[in-house]
């Protein structure tokens, strides 16, 4: 830090543009929150963030927007809801079901995987770049997507007919698999469609059930390590017409403090969430349980489909050598945060686990090993 202070002292007053997705200290805001302080203090108070909070700038879908016309420098983005502007990002978003959904193993691996794959994929890059945007971090997700029910449903006998909010067309085939109807609830209304009964379950990240606040409506959660739902992540991008002005040294200290992001993303956000969703199904009188073989294995069987129509993509060069890749990295990153000696822990136990460990938990191993395997190549020289 001391030296990067030094290297600034000549740099005239940096102000960067950008908005969290929520209020202010909620721990979805919190990864950006705990970045940019962090660049602040490394950079002795010479690059400053100008804050919007909730998203007051733009929505999400409309931040890669805000970024090119100047209302943002630097953004949270949702390629996923743009599939036709970035065919490249959705293939390799579409396939995040391949990744281990277990809470702590699962988490730090899918979080990791899709950005190897996101670097080393031209296109991938290549829509950023078209849609002028340096990505930092391509891809980050906000926990494993589970099936929040009104009662318990873990098996196809129990799935069918049921009405199930989805977000997407790879979760809305997965659904269909199951025996259920998808139906497409603005994230806005999912507590009143519950509540009503306009929907019997929805697929989402523990993250939006907790900050949704319709746990107590659905507290039945299936959630099942080998076999997940596809995942609509974010990306952490950058003007790319602010990034050019700005020195090397800028680039070079927001580059490297990035492992704030990552790490405050898994243990601030999904650790926290993952916990609360635990909490708050154990006093709902609710259960967290994985599928019954039966449909575990017919949600495994789409999977298998949906990968092989990815393969047929013709957003890349090469289908087949990109669900090849990321079939690599992920088996890749499965055994390397294996390695990182952090035991597995159930969901349902998870709330009790990570009251007792949060004030332990260390991920400067797997941040570590993050940027140097992932981001260090690509680091501004």
């Amino acid at each position: 830090m001391e030296e990067y202070q030094e290297a600034f002292e000549d740099i005239d007053e940096i102000t960067l543009l950008t908005q969290t997705p929520a209020p202010k200290g909620s721990m979805t805001g919190l990864p950006q929150e705990k970045y940019y302080a962090a660049v602040e203090e490394w950079s002795g108070g010479k690059i400053k963030f100008d804050i919007s909070y909730s998203n007051a700038v733009a929505e999400p879908t409309e931040a890669d927007e805000a970024l090119t016309d100047g209302r943002l420098d630097i953004a949270s983005v949702l390629p996923i809801y743009d599939p036709s502007e970035f065919p490249a990002n959705a293939a390799l978003i579409d396939g995040g079901f391949i990744s281990d959904h277990s809470a702590i193993e699962g988490v730090l691996s899918s979080n990791a995987w899709p950005n190897q794959v996101a670097f080393e994929t031209e296109e991938i890059m290549a829509e950023f770049d078209d849609h002028g945007m340096v990505p930092l971090v391509p891809v980050y997700n906000s926990g494993a997507n589970a099936l929040f029910c009104s009662q318990a449903r873990t098996s196809l006998a129990d799935l069918k007919g049921t009405s199930v909010g989805s977000g997407g067309r790879s979760q809305s085939a997965e659904i269909e698999a199951l025996g259920g109807a998808p139906s497409s609830v603005p994230y806005t209304e999912l507590y009143e469609s519950l509540q009503r009964g306009v929907v019997d379950c929805t697929v989402s990240t523990p993250t939006v059930a907790v900050l949704g606040g319709f746990l107590a409506e659905a507290p039945f959660v299936t959630i099942d390590p080998a076999a997940g739902f596809s995942v609509a992540p974010g990306a952490l991008t950058f003007s790319k017409t602010t990034w050019e002005t700005l020195p090397l040294v800028a680039q070079q200290l927001l580059w490297d403090r990035l492992d704030v992001f990552v790490a405050a993303n898994v243990e601030e956000k999904i650790f926290t969430n993952n916990a609360e969703m635990a909490d708050v199904v154990a006093k709902s009188k609710g259960s967290i349980n994985a599928f019954e073989d039966d449909a575990r294995a017919k949600l495994q069987a789409k999977n298998e489909e949906l990968l092989k129509g990815i393969a047929g993509t013709d957003a890349v060069a090469d289908g087949n050598a990109l669900v090849e890749s990321m079939q690599s990295a992920n088996q890749a990153w499965q055994e390397k945060v294996e390695g990182l000696g952090l035991d597995d822990v159930e969901y349902a136990d998870f709330g009790a686990w990570f009251a007792e460990n949060k004030d332990s938990i260390d991920l400067s191993e797997f941040t570590t090993m993050f940027y140097d395997e992932i981001l260090a190549e690509h680091r501004p020289s």
